[in-house]
């Protein structure tokens, strides 16, 4: 009884975070409910009695992978805009080939568990479910698992190579980002001069506090726009600092 409700409750909450996991515009949104999706996983696998593939969809899955899309959300960007443009040719045409080999290799998936007879986990974990899992990998399905590790490897190289941009042109060093700055200041009149760190004249350390300039006032750009607090009031410079800017002033 309690199998088949535990059973129920997370099939229910594994497809709807694998719809979520589709459906949801934010990178963020998918990751976590793919983080859902395989806890659910995880979970079933442990009330069937497979206590290594629990181990292994926890540890593996939820830990490793889900830490490399976390990672690659990092790199990219929450707010990153998609391309719409497609850069390899017939890329529909062949994910709709690969649509309809998933959709046949579902179809077999459930026609072999409606009717064919079921053998139960006794038969199969008589030795252990680590012993049997392993002389079932290693003697009747090698073939599949070598294909699927070398099909891994060419997916990783794949990214690598798809990821790597070639330079256009050489990377300008510090004096060529300085010539540039003082081209701009004497087209436009842009500060050639580095931008305020924040928190010099507070007493904060918060990167969203803003920096002051020497008459009191709030510099805005000491802070991220995303970051900055929703005041412009000025703020009073503290007792050092404003004798030392009355200092400098009276010289």
């Amino acid at each position: 009884m309690g199998e088949t409700v535990t059973f129920w409750v997370l099939a229910v909450v594994s497809v709807a975070a694998a719809l979520g996991l589709v459906f949801s515009r934010k990178a963020v949104y998918s990751a976590l409910m793919l983080g859902v999706v395989m806890l659910s996983l995880a979970v079933l696998y442990a009330v069937q009695d497979a206590p290594f593939l629990a181990a292994v969809q926890i540890i593996v899955y939820t830990g490793a992978v889900m830490m490399l899309f976390l990672f690659v959300l990092m790199l990219v960007g929450v707010d990153s805009s998609d391309s719409l443009v497609e850069t390899l040719r017939g890329q529909r045409f062949w994910a709709f080939i690969a649509g309809l080999g998933f959709a046949a290799l579902l179809a077999l998936g459930f026609g072999n568990v409606v009717f064919a007879a079921p053998k139960g986990l006794g038969a199969v974990n008589q030795v252990g479910n680590v012993p049997s899992l392993a002389e079932s990998i290693f003697t009747r399905y090698v073939f599949a698992f070598e294909v699927t590790s070398a099909l891994l490897i060419t997916a990783a190289l794949g990214a690598m190579v798809l990821a790597h941009r070639e330079r256009a042109e050489p990377k300008a060093t510090q004096k060529d980002l300085s010539r540039a700055r003082f081209a701009a200041f004497g087209e436009t009149g842009a500060n050639p001069a580095p931008l305020p760190g924040p928190g010099t004249y507070a007493r904060h350390n918060a990167i969203d506090m803003p920096a002051l300039l020497p008459d009191g006032t709030i510099s805005k750009l000491s802070v991220n726009r995303h970051l900055t607090r929703h005041t412009e009031e000025p703020i009073e410079a503290e007792a050092p600092v404003a004798e030392i800017t009355e200092g400098e002033n009276s010289k």
